[in-house]
């Protein structure tokens, strides 16, 4: 495994909690970015036994978008490899095998917005901030990510002015599943993520697939690749545990066999 140098990580009782950690802002850059691959990429190596992530920043800010000292130098030679690496980055978090819940505060702009929405839930602290400011400073992107959040008038009204908007303004459109104040942040999004973890890992792994698999399906398509992993799950000792113990009234005891 790669030494991590940005991201810090614990792990208690099947939650793990990961922060970004590059002061001052925990702007992106193209080593944040390595890690953040690296370590969604291979986070079974990193947290062995977690079930659930909440990914979390330190200091004043989620992620306040992408270090603008690397627009600066960008241009049509070397943007593939960087805008490539950034994708991959994001690709780690939402591709994950385990659900992923963003615990975020101050801003989340630009890449960091892009980051919260590679999650799979968003936990939002009272005052954050969401914005995809791109064209602020002559770039693209965040769009498609901001969809995932909030429906498609919204994506085009933030992405063409750039603005900041409250995640108080956000929330009745169902990307952002609670605000919290500040103090209680990191509390609600591990109260959240054990209430995911309390059930089988290998039924967690399946719906992870499975909801990513059918996001932008159709309905019919969608349903039947859902019993696809049905049918995969029925094969595994967990299935019959979590059923048994339903119909005996007890608490399940899973193997993630």
């Amino acid at each position: 495994m790669q030494e991590l140098t940005l991201l810090d990580h614990e792990l208690r009782d099947g939650v793990a909690t990961v922060w970004l950690h590059r002061e001052p802002v925990n702007a992106t850059d193209q080593h944040l970015y390595e890690e953040i691959r690296e370590f969604f990429g291979h986070v079974g190596d990193y947290l062995p036994g977690a079930r659930v992530v909440v990914l979390a920043g330190r200091g004043r800010h989620f992620c306040a978008g992408n270090d603008l000292a690397e627009f600066r130098t960008m241009d049509p030679d070397n943007a593939p490899e960087r805008l490539q690496l950034a994708r991959e980055a994001f690709w780690a978090i939402y591709d994950a095998p385990l659900p992923v819940i963003a615990a975020v505060h101050g801003a989340a702009v630009g890449s960091g917005l892009a980051i919260a929405a590679s999650c799979d839930l968003v936990v939002a602290a009272e005052g954050a901030q969401f914005a995809t400011p791109e064209v602020n400073v002559g770039v693209l992107g965040g769009a498609k990510h901001l969809s995932r959040l909030v429906p498609q008038g919204v994506v085009r009204q933030m992405h063409y002015t750039g603005d900041l908007y409250p995640a108080e303004k956000l929330l009745p459109y169902g990307g952002i599943v609670e605000i919290v104040p500040p103090e209680r942040l990191l509390d609600s999004a591990r109260g959240l993520a054990r209430s995911i973890a309390r059930h089988s890992p290998v039924t967690l792994r399946l719906a992870k697939r499975s909801l990513n698999g059918i996001e932008y399906m159709d309905l019919k398509s969608g349903y039947e690749f859902e019993q696809g992993l049905t049918r995969e799950l029925s094969g595994y000792e967990d299935s019959k545990e979590a059923v048994n113990a339903f119909l005996e009234r007890r608490v399940p005891s899973y193997s993630g066999r």
